[in-house]
């Protein structure tokens, strides 16, 4: 049985990295892989429950100094070497790092690593992917926007760089009416638009441009927000300031967003970069329509005019128009809009056919390195 270790941050805070990480986590179990997936800090919470539940390992190297901390460098090298995973897969820039250069001290077959933004960072960033770009066997991005961004910046080369995009469990993800009427009648919804947003509380999300949009749109919308972050307090006092306080509604973190996009009309993102939203595929797995702003990686997602609608980034006229839009098409045809979004997410994102592409890409790899690999050549 092959042996994967999913290298992350942290599972304490569940972004779209950290979902994906799950998903791949728990698909690749059930097909038979042994599957461990190594947190550099915190205890993993809820999702450590979960990844235990389906037969999956957690460890936590308790690294409290970020990648200063040399106890969880050593915690690590001995577990590699302990238990030798055939592939270690590392996720997001400091487990990207502490991956590659780990390799050096305790030798493993194959190393990966996913690019999830398409945002370069900071110069530190930029010079340590550059530093340790000879030891990884494939760098991967989650779409076209990411591999570009990061080969422009001379972060990925060419000889070694993949797109695999994120999957989305598309039976889970899906249109549900029962619970659509359900939660509208929780919120005493009759003839309003009830638009959804999902995703942490951080500039890059650009929430103050949605709720600037959300005044240029017709009355009877409504919008729910789900997520948590350092922007809230200056969110919900831009909210009061527009007057949007009976409109708009902020739910915090939220578990389960999956009934909201089944209970909404439209999925909104104004985000000023992403990488491949992966609320954006769930929502279209939905048969969600979305308004999206049209920055690299949503175009990869929204097929503009037919699944839903793009505006420029950080133009809260651009995309309140952009909303008004989708709420003035008639039902029958934003639904039609709805099912093509779902369509396109099964014939490109779904996990089954994205999980097929990381056993084929995994069992290449390990068929050129049939023995543990250090600086480059075979242990």
């Amino acid at each position: 049985m092959n042996h994967v270790a999913l290298v992350i941050p942290g599972l304490n805070r569940i972004g779209g990295a950290e979902r994906q990480v799950i998903l791949l986590a728990k698909g690749l179990r059930r097909r038979g892989w042994r599957v461990s997936v190594v947190a550099l800090s915190g205890a993993g919470g809820d999702a450590a429950v979960e990844l235990i539940a389906s037969g999956a390992a957690f460890l936590s190297l308790q690294m409290r100094k970020g990648l200063a901390d040399p106890r969880g460098w050593i915690r690590f090298n001995r577990w590699l070497r302990r238990e030798s995973p055939d592939v270690v897969h590392a996720h997001l820039p400091h487990a990207a790092w502490l991956a590659r250069w780990s390799r050096l001290a305790a030798p493993v077959r194959v190393v990966v690593d996913t690019l999830h933004s398409s945002s370069t960072g900071t110069l530190g960033r930029r010079l340590g992917y550059r530093w340790s770009g000879w030891l990884p066997d494939r760098v991967i991005a989650v779409s076209r926007a990411v591999a570009e961004a990061h080969r422009s910046a001379a972060m990925a080369g060419e000889d070694k760089l993949t797109v695999l995009p994120n999957g989305v469990d598309v039976g889970a993800w899906r249109p549900d009416a029962a619970i659509r009427i359900a939660v509208r009648r929780e919120l005493g919804l009759h003839e309003e638009f009830l638009w959804f947003a999902a995703g942490r509380l951080d500039p890059v999300k650009d929430y103050p441009t949605l709720l600037r949009a959300m005044v240029e749109v017709p009355g009877h919308a409504r919008l729910v927000i789900a997520g948590s972050g350092p922007a809230q307090t200056e969110l919900l006092r831009l909210s009061a300031q527009l007057g949007l306080e009976r409109r708009v509604r902020f739910l915090g973190f939220e578990l389960d967003v999956r009934r909201w996009m089944q209970a909404a009309d439209g999925f909104v993102l104004s985000s000023r970069w992403e990488g491949l939203p992966m609320g954006l595929l769930e929502a279209a797995a939905c048969a969600l329509p979305a308004v999206a702003t049209d920055v690299p990686g949503t175009r990869e997602v929204i097929a503009d005019g037919q699944t839903g609608s793009l505006a420029p980034a950080g133009n809260a006229t651009a995309l309140g128009a952009a909303m008004a839009r989708l709420m003035r098409t008639p039902a029958e045809e934003r639904e039609a809009m709805g099912e093509r979004a779902r369509q396109r997410v099964i014939e490109r994102f779904s996990l089954e056919l994205v999980l097929d592409r990381w056993e084929a890409l995994y069992a290449e790899l390990l068929q050129g390195n049939p023995r543990p690999v250090r600086w480059g050549h075979a242990d």
